[in-house]
């Protein structure tokens, strides 16, 4: 996949639609769609070696959008921290 194929993929899933920020749940962070899996955990699961179909199949209330919701929130939230740092 090229970047440009890697770009529209996630324009298609809008992580404001899925990633939502409540003051009484998980102590504010990041959830997805107010379930008490936070946008965290989905990273730790993949960054220690899960694949989407394996945490799918451990957490059957999540989806494919949902785990592409939490990368595309991860990549907005590295573009405004680089963005910061640089001026």
């Amino acid at each position: 996949m090229n970047s440009d194929q890697r770009e529209r993929t996630l324009a298609l899933v809008d992580w404001r639609d899925f990633i939502t920020f409540e003051a009484g749940k998980r102590s504010g962070k990041p959830c997805i769609r107010g379930m008490r899996i936070t946008a965290y955990d989905v990273l730790e699961y993949l960054a220690g070696g899960m694949t989407p179909d394996q945490i799918v199949a451990d957490f059957p209330e999540l989806t494919h959008d949902d785990i592409r919701a939490v990368l595309a929130f991860a990549a907005d939230r590295e573009r405004r921290v680089a963005g910061v740092a640089a001026e």
